[in-house]
């Protein structure tokens, strides 16, 4: 562990951080992890989502009330947002390339399971099962990817490597939809289930803890080093500034989540669009959240480079966009202006992301980084991902489906407060990450 002063300094100049791995190390690698790790990620989504595609369908075979439909979403999003922080730490000290395979066939074959469900409740206990096989895989999966990339690209990978959950998304709306009109809604699960199974085989194929240390930029058991040991799992609470990371990030998935969920009832509810129509037009609309995602990461990276504290304002500019424009564009009649304002709004739904997430990776200790990555993901899905759909659910059942969406974005407003506190306590933060006790690694 080196002096408080040179820990601060390492932390605040991603400008000057170079790339410690020997030239006789390849290049590729790092963007073959990356490539390998997106692809799950991809399917993660796509397994997660494809339900929102046969929304019409289920609610029809089963009777279904907005509020049981939404169930069926959020059940995924609170299982992750609970497990995902002790089955991080758990990939942490047991292997992550390890837990990484484990967690994807496991939500491949719940995928499968529910594509023979025979009833609502056999469908949550499905559902129940595919939360528990993604909980981790965000957190585990980001962690995996920066610790082969110097600190100066995080925030572009962390926005586009999270920017996989909305192009999953897409695929698994716009797939399923075309799947379920021609096959039956059935055959849309299983089809993600049989994809997820292929691409675990190809990851385990490639990625190896061994070639992953070779490659290591940061690594707490790189001997020599200042981070050789393994920092105390209670330094990710008792940072203020990261504490307010994670609210922030929290919140600002919210109406992300909602657009991720809705937006085939939306356009098949009042835009009059079959089903498979349906899910190809909110599929563009998901699609604008994952590559804004990513245009927003590369821009804070950009934005940061003399001063890592514009992160943080970045991803408050971001939030406000979002709010103005979906706030305007729902409270609008159908037609040309109202599709415009919710395709901007949804560009800049998620765009905090990634400047948050480079955020905790900046204020936390490497060692713990896919428990820190954990931490942010139970906010992201119990603040975000499980809260927001449920919440427009039952909404939806007193006020209507548009009336729902047009409150949603109001929670910017708070996620945008707990940025500002952030961004003030940055060098709070600092001056608590390098002081943060390691232990040594042969103790465990």
């Amino acid at each position: 562990m080196g002096t408080p002063t040179s820990v601060a300094r390492s932390a605040t100049s991603e400008l000057t951080t170079t790339d410690p791995r020997p030239a006789t190390r390849s290049r590729k690698y790092p963007w073959i992890v990356f490539a390998l790790a997106f692809g799950l990620l991809l399917s993660d989504y796509m397994s997660r989502q494809v339900l929102s595609a046969v929304f019409p369908f289920l609610k029809t075979a089963w009777s279904l009330s907005d509020s049981e439909l939404a169930s069926l979403t959020s059940i995924v999003a609170l299982m992750v947002g609970l497990l995902t922080l002790p089955l991080s730490v758990v990939a942490d000290r047991w292997g992550r390339v390890r837990a990484l395979v484990v967690m994807a066939v496991l939500w491949s074959i719940a995928t499968a399971l529910c594509a023979v469900a025979g009833s609502f409740e056999q469908m949550l206990g499905a559902r129940f099962l595919v939360g528990v096989g993604e909980a981790a895989y965000g957190s585990v999966g980001i962690a995996l990817v920066l610790s082969v990339f110097a600190p100066r690209r995080h925030a572009s990978l962390s926005g586009a490597f999270m920017a996989g959950g909305s192009f999953g998304s897409v695929l698994g709306v716009a797939l399923g939809g075309i799947i379920a009109v021609h096959l039956g809604w059935r055959w849309s699960f299983m089809a993600m289930a049989v994809l997820g199974l292929l691409l675990v085989a190809l990851f385990k194929a490639f990625v190896t803890e061994n070639k992953l240390a070779e490659h290591a930029v940061d690594t707490p058991t790189k001997a020599g080093t200042e981070s050789a040991g393994r920092a105390k799992l209670s330094s990710l609470f008792t940072n203020p500034a990261v504490l307010f990371a994670y609210i922030g990030g929290g919140l600002q998935m919210f109406t992300a989540a909602i657009l991720l969920a809705w937006m085939p009832s939306f356009f098949n509810r009042y835009y009059d669009l079959a089903p498979d129509k349906a899910a190809g037009a909110a599929a563009l609309i998901v699609l604008l959240v994952g590559t804004g995602m990513v245009v927003c990461g590369i821009v804070t990276d950009r934005v940061g480079r003399s001063d890592i504290t514009r992160k943080w304002l970045s991803g408050i500019v971001f939030c406000a966009i979002s709010l103005v424009s979906l706030t305007v564009g729902f409270g609008l009649s159908t037609g040309t202006a109202q599709l415009v304002l919710i395709g901007i709004g949804a560009f800049f739904s998620a765009g905090a992301s990634g400047p948050i997430a480079a955020m905790v990776a900046n204020l936390t200790h490497s060692s713990v980084r896919a428990s820190a990555m954990g931490t942010l993901t139970v906010a992201n899905n119990l603040l975000g991902l499980a809260l927001g759909p449920f919440v427009i659910g039952i909404l939806a059942d007193h006020v209507g489906l548009r009336g729902a969406l047009q409150l949603a974005p109001l929670v910017y407003f708070v996620a945008i407060v707990a940025m500002f506190a952030g961004k003030s306590l940055h060098p709070l933060g600092l001056r608590k990450l390098a002081a943060v006790g390691v232990v040594p690694a042969e103790t465990h």
